[in-house]
This record gives structure tokens, sequence and C-alpha cells, in this order.
């Protein structure tokens, strides 16, 4: 029976992960394909309308978007538009928070010092790992940190939240690791699969 029920977790482990990517894949695609294909139809009558047209059309206005912004004259548009948007109470602390948090993780971020790192908790040898956010605060209220510090992200895992702490910088250690596989490390508490059940 022990057998039978390595051979089933192995199956399950095997089985789950791919089911909710599928899953998760196809909802993305349908939502998009639904919100997306609404204005289409205005545009086209039903007859010309094909299933995955609103998708393909989205992807096209993301490329000529990414295409666009390398013009001098439709980056201060958009940095002009972007000023007046971030100067709405609800909207600006939405947009700016999912927009930093997405240049973040997609390497884009302005901040050159942002960087994985391994924070060392004084008085003892557990360390946790993180992500240097910030080295300057000189657009902030003092008091928020000191001379030297870094602000740094402790993610935690298996679920989306956080901790945004201010320590010295000599508490911290570089780790060579992208982003992205920091990232999944903390997220998934540093489980790594083992596909054969040993």
């Amino acid at each position: 029976m022990k057998s039978l029920g390595r051979i089933f977790l192995t199956g399950v482990l095997i089985v789950l992960p791919v089911l909710v990517t599928a899953y998760l894949l196809i909802w993305l695609f349908t939502t998009a394909e639904s919100f997306l294909g609404k204005p289409l139809r205005w545009l086209i009558p039903d007859d010309y309308y094909r299933g995955g047209m609103g998708l393909l059309i989205g992807i096209v206005v993301i490329f000529v978007v990414g295409i666009l912004m390398r013009a001098y004259i439709v980056r201060r548009v958009f940095e002009f538009s972007e000023r007046i948007l971030l100067e709405i109470p609800l909207i600006k602390s939405i947009y700016a928070a999912l927009r930093d948090f997405f240049a973040m993780f997609a390497g884009q971020s302005e901040n050159d010092a942002l960087q994985v790192v391994s924070v060392n908790l004084p008085g003892s040898n557990m360390r946790l790992m993180g992500f240097v956010t910030r080295e300057d605060f000189a657009d902030l209220p003092q008091g928020i940190a000191e001379s030297g510090d870094v602000a740094v992200y402790l993610p935690m895992s298996y679920q989306v939240g956080g901790y945004t702490v201010f320590m010295p910088r000599s508490q911290l250690s570089p780790i060579e690791m992208s982003r992205e596989q920091a990232m999944r490390f903390v997220l998934t508490a540093g489980l790594k699969s083992k596909p054969n059940g040993n």
C-alpha cells in the first residue's frame, strides 16, 4: 500500500501542475478573447469574425505600442499622460504599484541597485532572501531610513505578500540569481519537484 501511495502521489505531482497551468492559460486566453473580441465585433460583421481574432488583435496592438514607444514624441505624450494619471488619488496608487512591480520582475526597472540578496538576521544564523528595491530616500520624508540603509522587499512563500524593511547594506549578502529564479524559489519555499518519486 505504501508503494501504491507513492506511485499515486508521483502521478499527482506530475499531473496537477500541468492541469493547473493549462487551466490558467485557457482562462487567460478566454478572458482576453472575450474582453478584446467584443469591441472588434462592433467593427466587423459576425460572419467574418472568427474565434481568437480578439486575442490576435490584442497581441498586435501590444507590439505596435512597443514599437511606437521607441519614438521620442510618443514617449513624451505617454509621459505627459502618465503624469496626469498619477494625479488621480485612487488610480495612482494602483497603477504605480503595478507598473513598478512588473517593471522590476521584467528586468526593466530603472533602479540599477535592484538585486537579489540574502538578509542576515542579527544574533542568529538565519537568513532571508529578498530584493533590494531602493537606496536613495531623498524624495521621502525624514526618518524613514538612516544613512547607509537600503529598502529590501521580503516576499512570503505560497502567497502574494511580503514586507519592506530598511536595514544597513552591511547586513546583506548579494546572491548570483536572477529575479525570476529568486521569486520562484521563495514562492515555493525552496521546494524542488522530484518527478521520479525518490
